[in-house]
This record gives structure tokens, sequence and C-alpha cells, in this order.
């Protein structure tokens, strides 16, 4: 974790309190290639048009069977052609850029006039924003390098995903954010500081097919405790319908869905019972509890979330036994888990007592008692961003939870627990 090189941050995902005025950076764009010479040289006509120009263009080519052509004064990178690997170029890419804000698009997706200026406000107020933009789809293939995109493509307008525009008015354009709002996020339309697009590690280079880098960036961007925005008014034009109206070979999109579901935590992208994946909710428990109070709470728990990691001491591991959910208390909480439950005293209860516990984060409070002190329950994301700036505002207390779930006392042993007459 490195401190922030400039800017401020807010609670929770409120990038619409971001402060006005924000001092100007550098602004980079990364245009990622393969062999789309004439969409690419209307993709940089385009950029030739903008209100804020950037400070400098690369093109990050994926090993197309020849050079694109570009311009004086846009940089040319490549890497070898070996298969569909999106991740790693855009990475070869951004580490040829200088500038303080980054600006991603694919060769094939042309920006408006004002689509820079847009997409760079929030980042360079808020350097743990991710910015993604509007892309709008055309038929843009009688058109050229000189037609403004933004006068042409209404008249050959093709549908946008129904999906994602529906995501993004029920959210207020990801205001209201969760931690399911990775699926919202396109890299061909993206922006954010160079900060922070380092402090993630970049995009995965393991994703080797079509689709899913940029919702496993995303993702990490969330539980990293950054801000997620989307901007309607900053428009690209992709040339040509969306992925999900053309045809996807099924064993791509198998591989895509499965390298997102191997990679993130949060329900609606990870797996749901398979023992894969990281996970999203860690337990620790407390040294100090006795036997039966340790093994009714963890049994208890991980009948209910069977995909969390449950810290445990020495002796309380061998008391557990073997189980790949229980790892030692020196393990470090990983960084992919949202969720952070400190259990100072057993607890007990049903499914659903253990899962509507959960809901009471709401991005806001950062910390919240449970039970009279039994246990915390801690919003990672607000915690890291508050070590990040050295702000304890930014991860406030909040009231104690409501939970059905009940305090162990010696009456309940182990015995009643898994018969069922010690109550659920």
């Amino acid at each position: 974790m490195t401190a922030p090189p400039f800017g401020s941050s807010v609670p929770g995902n409120r990038w619409d309190l971001a402060p006005q005025g924000a001092p100007r950076r550098t602004v980079s764009v990364v245009v990622a290639h393969y062999d789309q010479q004439v969409e690419l040289d209307r993709t940089l006509a385009g950029l030739g048009r903008q209100t804020r120009p950037p400070d400098e263009i690369v093109v990050a080519d994926d090993g197309s069977r020849c050079a694109p052509v570009v311009p004086p004064g846009v940089r040319l990178v490549r890497q070898d052609d070996d298969g569909f690997r999106a991740a790693a170029v855009r990475n070869l890419g951004v580490a040829a850029t200088t500038g303080d804000v980054l600006v991603l698009l694919d060769a094939d997706t042309t920006p408006e006039p004002d689509f820079v200026e847009r997409m760079v406000a929030l980042p360079e107020a808020l350097p743990e924003a991710l910015v993604v933009g509007r892309r709008r789809h055309a038929d843009l293939a009688g058109t050229g390098p000189g037609d403004a995109v933004e006068e042409v493509g209404p008249a050959l307008e093709l549908p946008e995903p129904d999906w994602l525009r529906t995501a993004y008015a029920g959210t207020r354009d990801l205001l209201d954010a969760d931690g399911s709002g990775h699926r919202f996020v396109i890299s061909a339309v993206l922006a954010c500081s160079r900060w922070w697009y380092d402090e993630l590690g970049g995009f995965d280079e393991t994703f080797d097919t079509y689709g899913g880098e940029d919702w496993d960036l995303a993702h990490r961007s969330w539980t990293a405790g950054g801000l997620l925005a989307h901007r309607p008014d900053a428009v690209a034009w992709h040339d040509g319908p969306d992925a999900g109206a053309r045809e996807i070979d099924p064993a791509a999109r198998l591989a895509e869905t499965v390298g997102v579901a191997d990679r993130t935590s949060a329900p609606g992208t990870t797996w749901r019972g398979l023992a894969r994946g990281p996970a999203d909710v860690v337990v620790t428990c407390a040294p100090g509890l006795e036997d039966t109070e340790l093994l009714v709470t963890v049994d208890s728990l991980l009948a209910a979330l069977p995909r969390a990691a449950v810290r445990l001491g020495t002796q309380h591991r061998a008391l557990v036994g073997t189980d790949p959910r229980v790892v030692g208390l020196e393990d470090d909480v990983p960084d992919t888990a949202r969720q952070h439950l400190v259990v100072r005293r057993g607890l007990a209860g049903d499914a659903a007592a253990w899962s509507g516990l959960l809901e009471g984060l709401d991005g806001r409070a950062a910390t919240r008692e449970i039970a009279g002190g039994c246990a915390e329950l801690q919003d990672l994301r607000l915690l890291r961003r508050a070590a990040r700036w050295g702000r304890p505002d930014l991860a406030p207390d909040g009231p104690p939870l409501e939970t059905r779930l009940r305090p162990w006392t010696d009456e309940v042993t182990l015995a009643a627990w898994l018969g069922g007459w010690a109550g659920e």
C-alpha cells in the first residue's frame, strides 16, 4: 500500500462529493489495437479533436500481422501474437506512458470531442476512482477519419445492451454501487489515475481469451477501497454491435466466466458452492474461545456461509480438524475479502441469521458491534481506504447491529447443537 500522490477521498462511494477545481494532471491515452487500421485511424482522429487534448497517446498492438501506421507524436508499442491478450497489451501500453491519469480505449471505439475531458475529471480529484464511460454502438463502416463521430454515430446507431443501461440507471451511474458493481465496467472506455492502476497491479495477464479482465480489475479496485463511477456524458462510439449481439465461441465464453469466478469474491460472479475462488468473508475467532464454544460457532457459520474462510489459532485448528476453509491466525486477511467478522465470544444461529448479519454493512459504516460485543463486523474496503489516507473518518463506526444470532452459553452442548434440540 502506497500513499496517494495527489487529490483527496470521500466517504463510501460518494464520488459526487468530489472537490471542484482540482489541479489539472497530465493525461495519457492508451489505445489497444489488433488488425484494425481503419478503425484506429478513426479513433486517433477523434483523439485529435478533443476539448482536453491528451498529453500523450500510446497505441498498444497485440501482434497484428502488419504493424499499424500511427501519425507523428503517437507512440507505438507491440507484443507478439500469442492469442487474445488484451490484458497484457493494455499493461504494455500503460508501461510506456508517463501521465498522471490514464484513459483506456479500444481501436474500434471512437471518442466524442469531450470524452477525455469528462473521463479525467474524477481521477484528477479522487485518485482512487475507476471511471467507466458510455460506449454507444454504430455501424461506422462507411465513415472516415474526417467525419465527426458525434454527428454520424446517432444516424447509424445500433442497440446498446439493455442490461447495462438498466444497471447504470438503477445505481444512479454507480453512485449506489455495491460489491457487484464490477460487472458494469468496460475496459474499452475506462479511466483512472496511473498511481491507482499501479497500486492494483494492472490487468491480470493470465486472461488470454476474450473478456473478463475488466471485471477482475474493477473487483480488485472495489475491494481495495476504490470508488466506482459511470460518466454517461463521456461517450465513445464502438464500430459494430455489442458482444452480446455477436456469435461468441461457447468455449471462450465458458473460459471467461470461469476465469472471473476464480478471481472474484463477490456474489454474482464468484462460485456459489464450489470451494474454489477467493473468500468474500473472513472470520477470525479469538484464541480464548472454549472448545465447545468454538466448535458450535464454526460449524454454525460454515453451515450457513460455506465459502467463508475461518482464521484459527493452532489449538483450535487441531480441534476443528482438516478443512480447506480453515487457515491460521498468522495468515493475512486476503486482499479479495470485503468483510471481516471478528468473533470474541461464541455465536450460533441458522443460515438466515448469518446471511442477514452480513447485510448489515451498507458501505458507510466500517465497523459494527454484534450481540453485545460478542463480535464485530468490519467493512474492509473502507478500512483499507482510511489506512491509505491516514484518515480514520473514512472508516466510521456504526450503531450495533440487530441480529438473530444467539450468544453461546455452556448450556449448549455440541450434541445438542448437532442434534438440533439446542434450537437455531
